[in-house]
């Protein structure tokens, strides 16, 4: 692997390198994503706008490589797009080398991006939306910072569900099932489900749906 830039992150060091073919991102010597997959994180988005049926504005946590904000922006369903990344390396990528990825999308006047923490951000802002995608971790147990671990919590649920509007879609994207996050999810929200996906080595990946009351 090629190192293309080192930066310095919220959480450390930063690195993007690749192969020629594809690019990965390491945090502080551990890995964070890459680009050779991808079918989770576009489920992520495309469920949940299909789920809420109708013109929506999306909020998704985390720019990664691009697969989510890319898929957004495919759907018929979208209106605009608020993405909220913790890293500004990521974001400078997007203009670069992860721009591909994410089909230029950051030049598109639908989208909004936000260099913010998202727990910080869900509590100062005071917007809402239709649909809201979480892929800021590699899962509610298995957490990139420790302050993360909130939202996954009852008060954390109960943060995110005030910030979708009535009838509107949570999405969670996870490395693995985690029952014990699926049964908080339905003591707040209605319509939980989970949708595994295969990956080429591992457990699969998951992703949750969970809707707000329509009135």
């Amino acid at each position: 692997m090629e190192v293309y830039e080192r930066r310095a992150g919220a959480g450390g060091e930063l690195v993007l390198r690749g192969d020629g073919q594809h690019f990965e991102i390491i945090s502080n010597g551990v890995f964070l994503m890459d680009t050779r997959a991808g079918e989770s994180e576009r489920l992520l988005v495309r469920a949940a706008l299909e789920r809420a049926a109708r013109p929506s504005s999306v909020l998704i946590g985390g720019l990664g490589v691009g697969f989510s904000l890319d898929e957004a922006l495919r759907s018929p369903y979208t209106r605009t797009v608020t993405v909220i990344e913790h890293e500004r390396a990521v974001i400078g990528w997007h203009a670069t080398h992860l721009r591909p990825y994410s089909g230029g999308a950051l030049d598109d006047r639908r989208v909004r991006v936000e260099h913010a923490d998202l727990l910080t951000w869900l509590r100062e802002d005071t917007g809402t939306y239709d649909v809201l995608c979480l892929d800021i971790d590699n899962g509610p147990e298995w957490t990139v910072t420790e302050g993360n671990a909130a939202l996954y919590g009852p008060a954390g649920l109960d943060l995110l569900g005030e910030r979708l509007r009535p009838g509107g879609v949570l999405a969670v994207w996870s490395a693995g099932a985690v029952p014990a996050f699926e049964e908080r999810l339905r003591g707040r929200f209605t319509g939980v489900t989970a949708h595994p996906v295969q990956v080429a080595r591992g457990e699969p990946d998951v992703v949750y749906l969970a809707s707000t009351s329509s009135v």
